[in-house]
């Protein structure tokens, strides 16, 4: 049987990804994967989580299974962070979650909720989207449609091409947003134009999907989720991925959740009760420990102050690394790499050709997507000048 099995090639990213660790050039760069690097290049564990991960070893007294839905206190925090108290209150009962293995658990979740409505509307994605978005989502047997998104002349949103594109899109259709940070681009919408998506939404009938997988990564917590509230304040159902790999560090523990927001206590009963027969028949029953970590630090006033403090800080040094990085190629260059310090969250397309990324990465062992999406929280002090002159010896 096996025998017939076609051998795939590597996934884009992560077989890049390999590569670079294969690859015996002592200055070498990976700039490819979406993980959190700190200066001395390790991803590194939050100190709120190891305090909660100390109390929980302590603690614990059983490896029985959590809840279907989830562990009660993580829901009931990262519903609040994410969907925030104001909304909660207004919509109080109309909010219904499911725990789910990371981003990716929610997001198929959500398509297969979706799915299960009846739906015979598409689920529209940006050009371009985090490719995963793809097989995710058709996995569920839903049909995609794309709408422009990103100019490379601009290295901006295209908002006329979006909204254009969008303006197709009616009642039973599911349109895919990225909450914050855009992946791949780290070009994002403006509070103005997050406010004109929610009244297209409600006006032509079309339900927002929200991927939110770095929230506190682009401005803060909150600043990164106005314009997902501004879709909960308008439109009647919304649904929502949340992951905390980022903004938690809990890559390895897939920590995730799929939250719908509805009409009413009815419909969130309704969407949790789908979310929970999809997940037991995908993988049966939630992973615990990134969520009871996440729930502890979540729920303790002490614990979650240090959490966002030190998130704050990533985002501040992401921020500081993206300007540093533009000054340093115009320098280089003398040429306007402005865009760079305009973007949010941990990517950017640099505007390299297939061939110019293929040539850093033969040449200099700078490693980036094809596409030339870098990390920008993958520079530091020790390799930003090497990176620098391998971006301008193709330029």
């Amino acid at each position: 049987m096996f025998e017939e099995l076609p051998l795939l090639p590597p996934d884009s990213i992560l077989g890049l990804a390999a590569e670079c660790r294969a690859d015996p050039n002592p200055d070498k760069v990976d700039l490819t994967i979406g993980i959190y690097m700190d200066e001395s290049g390790n991803c590194p564990v939050f100190n709120a989580v190891r305090l909660a991960q100390r109390q929980l070893v302590d603690e614990e007294q059983t490896k029985s299974y959590i809840p279907p839905q989830g562990d009660p206190q993580f829901i009931e925090g990262l519903v609040e962070l994410v969907v925030g108290s104001d909304a909660l209150g207004v919509r109080s009962g109309n909010v219904g979650a499911v725990q789910a293995p990371g981003g990716c658990g929610a997001v198929r979740l959500g398509a297969e909720v979706l799915k299960a409505s009846g739906t015979k509307g598409k689920v529209w994605v940006s050009d371009p989207t985090w490719p995963v978005h793809v097989p995710l989502i058709t996995s569920s047997g839903l049909e995609l449609g794309q709408y422009r998104y990103y100019d490379p002349a601009t290295h901006g949103v295209d908002f006329v091409a979006m909204t254009e594109d969008l303006a197709a899109a009616g009642a039973g259709d599911i349109v895919l947003l990225h909450g914050c940070c855009h992946n791949p681009s780290g070009a994002d919408l403006t509070p103005e134009q997050w406010r004109e998506i929610a009244g297209m939404a409600a006006s032509q009938g079309f339900t927002p999907m929200v991927d939110l997988a770095y929230q506190g990564f682009g401005e803060g917590l909150d600043t990164d989720v106005y314009g997902l509230r501004c879709l909960i304040e308008q439109v009647p159902e919304v649904v929502v991925a949340a992951s905390l790999s980022k903004n938690m560090g809990l890559y390895r523990e897939r920590t995730g959740m799929a939250i719908f927001v509805g009409p009413n206590s009815r419909t969130a009963e309704a969407t949790v009760s789908q979310a929970k027969a999809a997940a037991r028949r995908i993988y049966s029953m939630p992973p615990a420990h990134g969520a009871l970590l996440a729930g502890r630090v979540l729920g303790d006033p002490v614990l979650r102050a240090d959490w966002e403090a030190e998130l704050t800080a990533m985002c501040v040094r992401i921020n500081g690394l993206r300007l540093e990085f533009q000054k340093r190629l115009e320098n280089a260059t003398g040429r306007d790499f402005g865009f760079i310090a305009k973007e949010k969250g941990m990517f950017s397309f640099l505007g390299l050709s297939e061939e110019q990324a293929k040539q850093v990465r033969s040449e200099h062992g700078l490693y980036m997507l094809n596409s030339s999406r870098i990390n920008i929280a993958s520079l530091n002090a020790g390799n930003m000048d090497r990176v620098v002159a391998a971006v301008t010896s193709v330029l």
